[in-house]
């Protein structure tokens, strides 16, 4: 990295470390909680505070950069760099006081005239002081030390992770087809509630893989960078590259992302929690033995 890049990145966690901080103190206390786009999708006033202590930040280092911001959305839309942020990642465990959540922000440099392409991501969890950062073309690293996905090879020994959308209540679409279905093609799918963690996890082996709909930009630009620098692929649910606009993304150590791919594509095609074709995606003799 250049001394610019490297000032970014130190910036980055600086300021990551001081909103954990803020998170983390306010953590036992009683916090104003209010509802966004459904009764469901909470925001805190902690959210806000976090968000107002990283632009204030930002802006006061980097006043010449663009910024976009989950809970007061687009600031300044044009700039040689674009913060993505995302002040508290996991609000609605945080308001309920569990402890898993996080910082996330996105490092971007302009590539073409409102074109931008991630150069670093930095995950910060608080609660157990755990720093993930990674830079384009130089590595993904968890407190300092290199960090590698899973060498998992097949998708029935994996634990994957996954997440639901807002509106689920609301509209025609709600993950619950691809939850049952890779339920019972791995060891496990685990619902945490925080998709900068879900994908930080990936990238240090934690996680195998990771599947979502309707995401936002400021869960998934860092995080998707992290796992590609830490050996693993991303992508859309066409296996085409992932734009970080479009909502969706499949996150995995490589090895297991085609068996991925086909196994949720299969989901959409069958009720929830069918079994059939369930075969298809299992060793043979483990599939003899399974009750379809």
């Amino acid at each position: 990295m250049n001394v610019v890049k490297n000032e970014l990145v130190e910036t980055a966690v600086e300021l990551a470390k001081a909103a954990g901080k803020l998170q983390r103190d306010a953590f036992d206390k009683e916090i104003v909680v209010s509802e966004k786009s459904t009764e469901i999708d909470l925001v805190t006033d902690i959210d806000h505070r976090s968000e107002e202590l990283l632009l204030e930040g930002i802006s006061k280092r980097f006043a010449d950069h663009a910024i976009l911001a989950e809970e007061s959305g687009e600031g300044r839309s044009d700039g040689a760099f674009r913060w993505i942020v995302d002040p508290l990642d996991g609000t609605v465990n945080y308001a309920h006081k569990i402890p898993h959540y996080a910082v996330l922000i996105t490092i971007q440099e302009k590539c073409g005239p409102g074109e931008y392409v991630t150069k670093h991501g930095i995950t910060y969890d608080p609660m157990r002081d755990e720093l993930f950062v990674a830079t384009s073309g130089g590595g993904a690293f968890l407190n300092g030390e290199p960090m590698h996905v899973s060498t998992q090879k097949r998708l029935l020994d994996s634990t994957l992770a996954t997440g639901f959308p807002y509106g689920r209540l609301f509209g025609d679409y709600d993950n619950h087809a691809e939850f049952c279905r890779m339920n019972l093609l791995s060891q496990g799918v685990r619902r945490f509630g925080s998709a900068g963690l879900d994908l930080a996890y990936v990238a240090c082996g934690r996680f195998d893989g990771y599947w979502e709909y309707h995401l936002n930009a400021w869960d998934i630009a860092g995080g998707a960078l992290m796992v590609g620098e830490a050996g693993g692929e991303v992508s859309n649910f066409q296996g085409a590259a992932a734009d970080i606009f479009k909502g969706q993304l499949v996150a995995s150590n490589g090895v297991l992302h085609e068996p991925m791919l086909k196994a949720i594509a299969s989901a959409g095609a069958e009720e929830i929690n069918s079994r059939q074709n369930l075969a298809a995606h299992l060793p043979e003799d483990v599939a003899k033995r399974v009750k379809l």
